[in-house]
Order: C-alpha cells, then sequence, then structure tokens
C-alpha cells in the first residue's frame, strides 16, 4: 500500500501549473504583443480591422494573464484565442496559398489540443 504522507505531497504537487500552459501563454503573449502594434501602426487598416484586432488583443492579454494565475476563464480565453487564430490562419492560406499561414494554423491548432486536455483543466480554478 502506499504511504498517506506521500500521496499528500503528490496531490499538493499536482495542483501547479504545466510547463506547456506557461509556454503557450507566454507564445500568445508575445504574439498578442505584435499584433497590437502592428495594428497601432496601421497594417491592418485604418478603420474597423484595427479596432477589432486591438480587441482581440485586449481580450487575449487579459486571458494570459487569467490563464497563468490558473484561472477558468482565462483559460476560455487563451482556449478561444487559440481556436480564432487558427482557423484565421487556416482561412489565410486557403485564399493565398502560402506555406507559413498552414504552419501557424497548425501550431495554434495544437495549443488548442493541448489546452483541452483533461490534465490541464483539472487544475484550474
Amino acid at each position: 500500500m502506499s504511504d498517506p504522507e506521500e500521496i499528500k505531497k503528490l496531490e499538493a504537487r499536482a495542483h501547479g501549473m504545466l510547463p506547456g500552459v506557461a509556454g503557450i501563454a507566454l507564445f500568445m503573449l508575445v504574439l498578442t504583443m505584435v499584433n497590437a502594434f502592428a495594428a497601432l501602426n496601421g497594417k491592418f487598416g485604418g478603420g474597423a480591422g484595427k479596432y477589432g484586432v486591438l480587441a482581440l488583443c485586449t481580450l487575449l492579454a487579459a486571458g494570459v494573464f487569467g490563464l497563468l494565475r490558473l484561472r477558468r476563464w482565462g483559460w476560455a480565453l487563451v482556449l478561444g484565442g487559440c481556436l480564432t487564430l487558427c482557423l484565421g490562419n487556416l482561412f489565410v492560406f486557403e485564399k493565398t496559398h502560402a506555406g507559413p499561414f498552414l504552419v501557424q494554423g497548425l501550431f495554434a491548432l495544437v495549443f488548442f489540443l493541448y489546452l483541452v486536455r483533461t490534465e490541464v483543466r483539472d487544475r484550474l480554478r
């Protein structure tokens, strides 16, 4: 039989953040900052596109900081951001047939599939 004290130590250690979650959060934060600066410099146009990208970047940045604190709402925002990023990149790839968009879309899909794992969801509050 297992020692009850050893079980308590393992349960306490299991409530921390997974390294993949921290990596995804860091990547999404960098991506959010790059897109926000690009929107401010007019790369997405001057009207609705600019403000739409800034709104999405604001939501994603809030979600990243919520995910780093292991909050369920932060996880949900980052999960939605990963799915939106994946679908957006695959849509642009379908229109332009430029390979980098396919690679970026597949990375975002891998991040999405990692975040929906049971091990990740169990550690959220």
